[in-house]
């Protein structure tokens, strides 16, 4: 199975990626995340995996959610997950592994859908311990909206939005640059869909970090489903540094995963070390 796609899933047109043979595994990004950033993990994968990636409504080629729809939800991209595998007829297990934001999702689909999963892979993913939910979240959403509406009226995504992109890829990676393809940026980050989707996802954090603390309550893990935290170190001692790799460790200790660190490598992993990356996912599956 191998090219791009665009799959109608719940009534909006994603792009989705399926790549390579053998055992599924589904890779899904953080914030402001588009397919093209795993593309240094997919070759160490497609040899022994069947790689599917797909961009959230709004992100990279994706159509933008429409108004009116549900609010961004864990519960909500599990089902996403779920749909867009139906949809490419895989619906055997399937290994998630869910970057930064997006392991709230991918733990989601584990705990909601145990049988459709056989492994769960966390990279350097959010952590909040005590989380909850902030108020008024459709004025929230709907205040993200506005706030995209105007700043892509100002031509704002089509002026920055690239160099914000690559401003921000410098700033999390330890080699201090951006490798995704120009061209695929300039294309993807100079929209307002694309920020619009930023923001909303945004401004749902905290509630979708709560959201989750009620699944892990309510829908436990398979006592036998293989689990790892990967965290990047940035080979920095210092206290943000050792700070953020206690808290991935407590994350590993309170799922039962096993724990990683791969070093150097700043937040986006996938860039900095995509070997680890891609040695997390093929080593986790039951």
């Amino acid at each position: 199975m191998t090219g791009a796609v665009f799959l109608r899933i719940d009534g909006i047109p994603l792009h989705v990626r399926a790549e390579g043979r053998g055992p599924v595994c589904l890779l899904t990004g953080g914030l402001g995340s588009s397919w093209f950033d795993w593309d240094l993990v997919v070759p160490f994968l497609t040899p022994f995996r069947t790689v599917v990636r797909f961009d959230r409504p709004g992100y990279g080629l994706s159509a933008p959610e429409p108004a009116g729809r549900p609010l961004p939800t864990a519960a909500g991209e599990a089902h996403r997950i779920r749909a867009v595998l139906d949809a490419l007829a895989l619906p055997g297990p399937c290994t998630v592994a869910g970057h930064s934001l997006a392991a709230f999702h991918a733990e989601a689909f584990a705990r909601l859908y145990p049988a459709r999963t056989a492994g769960l892979v966390l990279l350097d993913g959010s952590v909040e311990p005590d989380p909850h939910p902030r108020p008024a979240p459709g004025l929230r959403d709907l205040a993200a909206r506005a706030a995209a509406g105007a700043a892509t009226a100002a031509a704002v995504p089509y002026l920055l939005g690239p160099a914000a992109r690559r401003l921000a890829a410098r700033a999390t990676t330890v080699r201090r640059e951006d490798l995704a393809p120009a061209p695929l940026v300039r294309r993807c980050y100079r929209t307002g869909r694309s920020l619009r989707a930023l923001l909303r996802e945004n401004t749902r954090y905290l509630d979708m970090a709560a959201e989750l603390a009620g699944l892990r309550r309510t829908a436990p893990l398979p006592a036998d489903l293989p689990v790892t935290v990967l965290a990047a170190d940035d080979g920095l001692r210092d206290r943000r540094t050792e700070e953020w790799l206690a808290a991935q460790r407590d994350l590993a200790a309170l799922l039962g995963a096993e724990y990683r660190s791969t070093a150097p490598a700043g937040h986006l992993m996938m860039f900095d070390r995509p070997d680890a990356v891609a040695s997390a996912v093929l080593d986790t599956a039951r």
